[in-house]
């Protein structure tokens, strides 16, 4: 754990980037409401918008970004609003297999696929597969996420070795937990992102997350764009981060 003050400005001036930059991709179906459109639209747009985003983090050198797209509380959103979802995610890692084909991205998917149809999964698993010969930017994409689930699973991981005897109780550390997590061996949230100005973590990472710093936005997803984050990343780089110390 990290005990001592961090300025986010370089001896030599220049700005420092986020090691792992979280984004809550919020406010898609306001979008289309406010135009009056369905909601669907509004997620198809904030999926045009997803791609924008990701290809402009990799150019400016972030080392790991990840974009909240599914949580597990979203399943009780429409029946038909989840259709739409799914069959959006479909299209969107279809293409992604044609479009990020030259993007050097590491793409990996956190969270619970399990749950998904075997299409879907089988789609996931080849966009894994393709990210697993890159070496450039890690993208997690959170698709039926959830933070405390996420850490559920962690603990009864960490229990069944205790069980086994391959590991002791007292051998159960924050970092022994960190490595069952679905971020193993990446860097903790430094800075999240949440446009819609919405004020909530929503589950997101919570772990990863304890000493990021928050930025919320008072703009909907699909209207979020490179410079809004440039001006996220410049707050960011004139923050203070003290890790709990003076």
């Amino acid at each position: 754990m990290k005990s001592t003050a961090q300025n986010n400005s370089s001896q030599e001036g220049q700005r420092v980037l986020p090691r792992h930059l979280g984004i809550i991709m919020d406010g898609n179906g306001r979008w289309a409401k406010k135009r009056g459109l369905p909601r669907s639209m509004g997620h198809r747009a904030g999926a045009a918008n997803f791609k924008k985003i990701i290809r402009y983090c990799n150019s400016i050198g972030i080392e790991c970004l990840t974009m909240y797209a599914f949580s597990t509380e979203n399943w009780k959103r429409p029946k038909e609003e989840v259709g739409a979802l799914m069959v959006l995610f479909k299209q969107y890692l279809k293409d992604a297999l044609k479009e990020f084909l030259k993007e050097n991205v590491q793409v990996r998917f956190i969270g619970d696929s399990s749950v998904f149809d075997e299409g879907l999964q089988t789609l996931i698993r080849k966009n894994e597969e393709l990210g697993r010969t890159k070496n450039g930017m890690i993208l997690n994409i959170a698709m039926n996420y959830g933070g405390r689930a996420e850490i559920v699973q962690a603990a009864r991981s960490l229990a069944k070795q205790v069980q086994a005897g391959t590991r002791k109780p007292e051998e159960i550390t924050e970092e022994a937990l960190s490595q069952q997590l679905y971020t193993a061996g990446q860097p903790d949230l430094d800075l999240v992102i949440r446009p819609s100005g919405e004020y909530r973590i929503s589950n997101f990472m919570l772990w990863q997350s304890a000493y990021a710093e928050y930025i919320v936005m008072d703009i909907l997803w699909p209207d979020f764009t490179p410079e809004n984050l440039e001006w996220a990343l410049d707050e960011y780089a004139n923050r203070n981060r003290r890790f709990g110390g003076v």
